[in-house]
């Protein structure tokens, strides 16, 4: 097969509208659930955020991740460390956050990390079938990523799950971008989403946390699956400065109110 023919066989790459709908989605819940959080009282009647619209941010910001890995970047790994910059910023007034652990890593961290091993994964039938990869550098990078995946899963938020996030997704969403009409192809398809709804359903205790983390998780599968099509950009784009800057600006907002109230977590 030339290249010209192996590339018309390639399926066209999904409209990303719906991600311009995300991302409103992804801040507000995000913000929402850190104002319950670390700011709210009881008075405030706040408690229910945590558990219901509060799992809706990790889970999309996963989503987004892997869908902007897989179709919108010439270099994943690049998008990677331009996600973990966004954390070092924010990383000193996330520390500032009340919390048990001692010391842990932002989710910028959590999806950069999740990203550099769905990178790998996704190349990873792509390298075999093209003999770049033996058994032997097969078996040494597999122990490696696991070995990453076990260290960094103790410092990260969202610990072990949360790094399985984003490459979980990335494996099942381009299995459902690729997957034809065939049957054994959409069978494939749908064990390829398997993972992903474990770990979602893994990754909270209650049953009302773990059902909205299941639920949005499945609404990218869907997305993946071909209602990206439906989907129209929204009518208010968000500006690129917004939505690399509110992630460590919310903190830092959120750590001089608990300076000033006596709050902080200073460790």
């Amino acid at each position: 097969m030339t290249q010209a023919s192996a590339a018309a066989s390639r399926p066209a790459r999904p409209s990303s509208a719906w991600t311009s709908w995300g991302q409103w989605l992804a801040l507000i819940t995000m913000t929402l659930d850190h104002v319950a959080r670390y700011l709210a009282t009881d008075a405030w009647g706040m408690g229910w955020v945590d558990s219901s619209v509060g799992r809706i941010a990790f889970p999309l910001f996963a989503g987004m991740v892997a869908w902007h890995g897989l179709f919108n970047t010439r270099d994943p790994l690049r998008y990677a460390r331009r996600v973990m910059v966004i954390g070092l910023v924010a990383q000193l007034p996330y520390h500032l956050m009340p919390r048990e652990a001692i010391f842990q890593l932002n989710i910028c961290f959590t999806l950069g990390l999740g990203l550099m091993a769905g990178a790998w994964l996704d190349r990873l039938t792509t390298r075999m079938e093209s003999g770049a990869l033996g058994q032997a550098r097969l078996a040494l990078e597999t122990l490696a990523i696991a070995a990453a995946w076990y260290v960094a899963g103790f410092w990260v938020e969202y610990g072990h799950e949360g790094l399985l996030l984003v490459p979980f997704f990335m494996l099942a969403i381009g299995q459902l971008h690729r997957s034809g009409d065939a049957f054994m192809a959409r069978l494939e398809a749908v064990s390829a989403c398997l993972p992903i709804l474990l770990i979602a359903g893994l990754m909270n205790s209650s049953d009302m946390a773990k059902s909205v983390t299941v639920a949005t998780t499945l609404v990218v599968l869907l997305l993946a699956a071909g209602a990206c099509r439906l989907m129209p950009p929204s009518p208010i784009t968000m500006p690129r400065r917004m939505w690399l800057a509110w992630y460590p600006a919310h903190f830092a907002v959120i750590a001089a109110i608990l300076l000033a109230t006596g709050q902080a977590a200073l460790r």
